[in-house]
């Protein structure tokens, strides 16, 4: 399994790709939007993706947008062909494409929202925090991405306030001061053991 940073001889998968999401949000009756071939070749073309393949097989898939002048990046797309679901590869791809992100963007907050369980683990174990959507970007496209969301209603109705996804964020910042602070407290430990 090779996962690396899509490039343009990847746009064959597109539509795929696009199939493949349209196809995971009917079979699990949840809220994803969809995501047109075109879209997903952009994304590939302009190098803010993550392809899986195993050998010439498209195995799975996420891109990265950046809001509000690049201070935001959220991850998108996250899919996994279904017979490769179940083996880490969404953890993997999640990770790489989070990798990615801080390295093009390493002042920005990352986030994404999901009704999916898996996925909010994923963003759990990589530092994200569940957070309301005032703290995510208020840039009006990124909320039409949601348009073709079954649940599209809910967050028109509560002036996207909230919505059946969880919002989750990674401040690059509280991270750093997280560190700082937990390093502290072993420093201060350390010293009352020497005493």
């Amino acid at each position: 399994m090779e996962i690396q940073v899509a490039k343009r001889i990847h746009v064959k998968y597109a539509k795929t790709i696009s199939e493949t999401i349209t196809t995971s949000a009917q079979v699990r009756g949840t809220g994803i939007a969809r995501r047109t071939p075109e879209y997903i070749q952009q994304k590939i073309e302009n190098g803010n993706a993550i392809i899986a393949l195993d050998g010439e097989t498209f195995a799975g898939f996420c891109y990265i947008e950046a809001w509000g002048h690049g201070k935001y990046v959220a991850h998108s797309g996250l899919i996994v062909a279904p017979e490769y679901r179940g083996g880490g590869l969404a953890k993997n791809i999640k990770t790489q494409i989070f990798n990615y992100s801080k390295k093009k963007y390493p002042d920005a907050k990352i986030f994404g929202i999901t009704t999916g369980l898996p996925v909010m683990k994923i963003n759990y174990d990589l530092g994200y925090r569940p957070v309301t959507f005032s703290e995510l970007t208020d840039d009006p496209d990124f909320w039409k991405g949601c348009q073709t969301c079954k649940n599209y209603d809910v967050l028109t109705r509560t002036n996207r306030t909230m919505c059946l996804c969880t919002g989750m964020l990674y401040d690059p910042n509280a991270a750093a001061n997280g560190k700082k602070t937990r390093l502290q407290t072993f420093k201060n430990a350390f010293k009352k053991l020497k005493k």
